[in-house]
């Protein structure tokens, strides 16, 4: 019977992602592009460093955060569990204990990164919005974030996976069910867009951009 748990759980990975959440459609001209980027475990927000993002996420650059590098365009943005996401950089890095702790439950952090000119072969899912959509995806990225009494950002005390990038302490308990992924379709079904229900594996963001985003 434990042998199907894995198999139930893509099972349902897949019907979540075929199964749109409710959104009220904005039929504004669709003016704003982010992508949606694959790494081997979770997908990223990558969002273009403009008037919009610099102005949403200025008090990133007082923690660390080089959002008006010159050679800077884009906003990597990623949620995840504390140990697992942190401990965690490439493939090679997974351990038992991260994995486990994850899976019950953990303390949830956002990853901030810049990025300059993306390369053409990349993995990306190009997501056009609306301004209001893009408008409420910046006010949802920053209302996953914890906030001191001043408003500001709460760095998470660990350290980065380079010399640009961030972590910082999130909103939320990650889990098997609420995954970094999951955060993902939350974000973009609260921006107003099309996405499916319950995203929770890599596979379920490709999937639900498949149906209702892919051009």
């Amino acid at each position: 019977m434990l042998a199907l748990v894995p198999a139930l759980y893509v099972m349902a990975a897949i019907f979540g992602a075929v199964i749109p959440g409710s959104v009220t459609p904005d039929s504004s001209e669709k003016t704003r592009n982010i992508l949606l980027v694959s790494g081997p475990i979770h997908y990223d927000l990558v969002l273009p460093l403009d008037e919009m993002s610099l102005k949403r996420f200025a008090p990133l650059a007082a923690k660390g955060i080089w959002l008006d590098h010159p050679a800077a365009e884009w906003l990597v943005v990623g949620w995840g569990a504390r140990h697992f996401y942190t401990q965690t950089r490439t493939l090679s890095d997974l351990n038992l204990p991260a994995i486990w702790r994850g899976i019950i439950g953990d303390s949830s952090v956002l990853r901030f990164d810049i990025a300059g000119a993306l390369a053409d072969d990349l993995d990306a899912r190009h997501l056009k919005l609306s301004d209001t959509e893009y408008a409420a995806l910046l006010d949802e990225v920053w209302d996953s974030l914890s906030t001191d009494t001043d408003g500001q950002p709460v760095s998470a005390a660990v350290d980065g996976f380079n010399q640009t990038d961030g972590f910082f302490a999130a909103k939320g308990q990650f889990n098997i069910l609420r995954t970094c992924n999951v955060w993902i379709g939350d974000r973009l079904r609260a921006a107003g867009l099309r996405f499916g229900i319950w995203t929770p594996m890599p596979l379920s963001v490709s999937l639900s951009f498949d149906l209702y985003h892919a051009e």
